[in-house]
């Protein structure tokens, strides 16, 4: 899941002060489940709102809305009259929502409330550790299902670095070395011999490099 965090009282304030009517739109997926951006966080975001501005003596109108998911045009027309009524959007999704708001209604500012951080997993609750990069060529079947990209510090392919200790990473004590749980994993599944493979060098045209990644299914395209 996207996991993302809600930006400071004071930094949103500052971005909503040349505006006096707004409304704060909020996702029903993935910042719901990590409690950033669902429908609560909205109400009570838009309740800071309201009453940090009464206090300064600058009161805005504060209109609320939460859409299943702002990454897609269908689900945002159904607040597309709302926009009418108000002078920017503060939106409570990633930043692929933000973007898609953007992009879907250009004559209308979207500005984000949230600060998208990783991919992760809810280890426990309210905890959401990093578990992928998105690096875009998966090397799971490798290491027993443990991601040595996202869990190593330094991303290594073949072993841990000098650094790990009783099963810790240099970083932190606190941070578990992703290579110990990938050779107590392959220990675990009897693949051991598997880790003597030496991994080549990553190729990362797969990742960030070479501008915005796409994927098309012409299966699933509509013709035109």
């Amino acid at each position: 899941m996207i996991v993302a965090e809600q930006k400071s009282l004071d930094e949103i304030k500052t971005m909503l002060a040349p505006y006096q009517k707004v409304l704060i739109v909020g996702c029903g997926t993935c910042v719901t489940v990590c409690f950033a951006g669902g429908e609560k966080e909205v109400a009570i975001l838009a309740s800071a709102l309201r009453m940090a501005t009464g206090l300064e003596g600058n009161p805005k109108q504060i209109m609320e809305a939460t859409v299943q998911r702002q990454c897609e045009y269908e689900y945002n027309e159904a607040i597309a009259d709302k926009l009418k009524e108000v002078d920017v959007v503060l939106s409570l999704a990633c930043g692929i929502g933000v973007q898609t708001m953007n992009e879907q209604f250009p004559e209308m500012l979207t500005l984000p409330g949230l600060n998208t951080t990783f991919l992760g997993q809810p280890t426990e609750q309210g905890v959401w550790v990093e578990r992928c990069q998105a690096c875009g060529n998966c090397v799971l079947a490798t290491t027993g299902g443990i991601c040595p990209i996202a869990r190593c510090s330094k991303s290594l392919l073949n072993g841990p670095c000098g650094g790990s200790q009783g099963g810790k990473c240099e970083i932190d004590p606190d941070v578990p070395c992703a290579w110990q749980q990938i050779y107590d994993r392959m220990k675990a599944l009897g693949r051991l011999e598997a880790l003597l493979e030496v991994a080549e060098a990553k190729d990362w045209r797969t990742s960030r490099d070479g501008g915005p990644r796409k994927i098309v299914r012409e299966d699933l395209r509509l013709e035109k």
